[in-house]
């Protein structure tokens, strides 16, 4: 038995070291930073501990990482997000320890915490925060850490409110704000990668469906598109007024949940908010609605209440469950409610991913720098936004690598807008 699973496990990394090679093709930003990593050594003894999705594209970040001289290890910051032959991969090629299995319940998704939080890491790279939350509970490994980096919105704001309550104990880079992360990974990222997942979980036709897309935020925007170019009637839920009339004016029906539920086919919600879909929406829907998260948390969607307000509950589908309301009506739910582009397809695609994971790699040679100059403690316990420098260069590696060029402004242009002495 045990000669069968190792190979079955050899088996595994070798799918896992193909496919990790396979994104790296759409890396070249990352490729560019990694090989600069590898002479400069700017990480060197550093320990970073890493709360990240693991697939292949952040196994391209971490091998950067380990290159740039850190010692690296990782966990998963979602039970149904791992794909457990990159897992493999980096753990047989490249040497880097993984705390990580695809389908694991919430007990071993936090004791995969806790054991990258015993390797003492002096910095965190976070994906929702959970790392970071966990850390905080330890006064004697927060006292190792320089400072952290986060990559999503749901964690971004998680650590805003930590800051704002005082109780954040080093810098954070909110990498989530880098404008070369949220417009491209966010949008064009989420759009693709959700509807792959939907279309994967339950090979739906999104043509003349209606399709309700509750929030319209970056994430929002991108699957609302998305899910129009497919031919589905888009409708946007929200309860910020601004994104509301800008929903509207791109050309997508708003309303209010209570609304939609009454004739929507397909519900993705993206808020990052709790019970977005609640108890009183379920017996309001179409019989056949299926509903599915692609927000960073599995409470966008009241499964609780769903569950009580169901006679039957069955798997009908790899990661599609059927319930049987009292009424005799059927909602399905995907991937019970968590990241659906992660749980039941891939992920973001790697070419955005490129420019998140430059921006991770970026940051974390930026807090090192700090630290060295003895400038680190300036920033203060807080979140900061990437550095402008750093989200540009990210930008212009990505435009050099794409083969396209920008026009540069003369000496006269840029004296003319730094000048107030102009006029009509």
């Amino acid at each position: 038995m045990k000669i069968k699973h190792h190979i079955k496990d050899i088996k595994l990394s070798e799918k896992g070291f193909l496919r990790i090679e396979w994104a790296r093709r759409e890396m070249p930003v990352l490729k560019i930073i990694e090989e600069r990593f590898k002479k400069q050594k700017p990480l060197k003894g550093l320990k970073i501990g890493c709360c990240l999705h693991v697939t292949t594209e952040t196994a391209n970040l971490m091998i950067a990482l380990k290159t740039g001289g850190a010692e690296v290890f990782l966990c998963a910051s979602n039970p149904l997000s791992t794909q457990d032959d990159v897992a493999a991969s980096l753990v047989k090629d490249f040497g880097i320890s993984v705390f990580s299995i695809k389908g694991e319940n919430n007990s071993v998704y936090y004791s995969h915490i806790k054991s990258v939080l015993s390797m003492n890491p002096n910095i965190t790279m976070d994906d929702g925060a959970d790392l970071v939350s966990s850390i905080h509970k330890s006064q004697e490994l927060i006292e190792n850490v320089i400072g952290g980096t986060e990559e999503t919105t749901t964690g971004v704001i998680r650590l805003k409110a930590m800051a704002n309550d005082g109780v954040l104990k080093y810098p954070i880079i909110a990498v989530n704000d880098a404008l070369t992360k949220h417009l491209f990974d966010n949008r064009y990222g989420t759009g693709q990668s959700t509807i792959d997942g939907i279309i994967r979980a339950t090979n739906i036709l999104l043509a003349g469906k209606n399709v309700v897309v509750a929030g319209y935020g970056w994430c929002g925007r991108g699957v609302a598109m998305r899910a129009r170019g497919m031919g589905a009637q888009v409708t946007v839920t929200e309860v910020d007024p601004t994104k509301a009339i800008e929903a509207l004016m791109d050309g997508f029906c708003v309303t209010t949940m209570d609304e939609a539920v009454r004739y929507g086919d397909l519900f993705i919600t993206l808020t990052g908010d709790i019970n977005v879909i609640d108890k009183q929406h379920f017996s309001k829907m179409k019989d056949g609605a299926i509903v599915c998260n692609s927000g960073h948390f599995n409470v966008e969607i009241n499964l609780t209440a769903l569950k009580k307000e169901s006679k039957k509950v069955r798997i009908v589908r790899d990661f599609v469950e059927e319930y049987t309301l009292k009424n005799n009506k059927k909602i399905y739910v995907l991937a019970d409610g968590r990241l659906i582009n992660l749980a039941s397809a891939e992920g973001h695609p790697a070419s955005v991913m490129d420019m998140s994971f430059a921006n991770q790699a970026l940051s974390v040679e930026y807090l090192v720098k700090l630290k060295n100059e003895g400038t680190l403690k300036n920033l203060g316990n807080k979140v900061f936004s990437v550095p402008q420098e750093i989200d540009n260069e990210v930008a212009r590696l990505k435009l050099k690598s794409m083969g396209i060029k920008i026009d540069v402004l003369t000496k006269e242009q840029r004296e003319y807008l730094a000048s107030w002495k102009h006029g009509t």
